[in-house]
């Protein structure tokens, strides 16, 4: 599979479906979470380890490039360490998305972009630009490593990272569960329980009687 394709392939894919294909991807902790519902965002990782400061993270945005996500780990939560300005900055370089394991600001603004935002918030008040940088560095965001030219997945239910061979791994698998659970949601919308497409009540005798069992939808 080309990069081109793989990347083309999880563009249409959710990350739930992603996750329940390869559990190997991780997941990035969910109080970080879109600006603004219904976007979705497929990129290499472009790193950046603010401490608190806002010279890597601008350094970092100097180093990205189209179809970048650009990641930063601000070191701190009670200060923004991006906002209009340099999100027009990361949407004119054509990245991918923007990802802060901190806060953002000026965010009535932020969300008329085109460029999908993640944070853990918002406030008015910035970091200063005074520290060397930090950057093309493994982040650890709450115990979830991060290395540069890793592939990062997000949408409304959180985001993912990994590199290309588990998501090429996963892709195959993530798109049968797509395809069949759209196929059990279109029943249930024509009348059918959810019971009628789950085999709850064998999984359930399964587990009263002690022996191994797997809950399961029936295509």
């Amino acid at each position: 599979m080309t990069t081109d394709n793989l990347l083309d392939r999880l563009g249409h894919l959710s990350t739930t479906s992603l996750v329940d294909a390869e559990p190997r991807l991780r997941v990035l902790p969910p109080v970080i979470r879109p600006l603004v519902l219904g976007r979705h965002a497929v990129g290499r990782a472009v790193t950046a380890r603010a401490n608190r400061d806002l010279m890597s993270v601008i350094h970092a945005l100097r180093e990205a490039g189209p179809g970048d996500v650009l990641v930063v780990d601000a070191g701190g939560d009670d200060r923004a360490v991006a906002g209009e300005l340099f999100a027009t900055e990361a949407q004119r370089r054509g990245l991918a998305a923007l990802v802060i394991h901190g806060r953002c600001r000026d965010s009535a603004t932020l969300a008329t972009l085109s460029l999908p935002v993640w944070a853990t918030g918002v406030a008015p008040h910035a970091y200063a630009a005074q520290s060397p940088p930090e950057t093309g560095v493994v982040l650890d965001v709450a115990g979830i490593a991060i290395e540069p030219g890793e592939l990062i997945v997000g949408d409304n239910d959180g985001l993912l990272v990994g590199s290309d061979e588990e998501f090429a791994g996963a892709v195959d698998t993530a798109e049968a569960i797509e395809a069949r659970e759209k196929g059990l949601q279109a029943r249930m919308l024509d009348g059918a329980s959810l019971f009628d497409v789950m085999n709850y009540d064998e999984h359930l005798t399964a587990l009263r009687e002690g022996r191994p069992a797997g809950l399961s939808f029936q295509s």
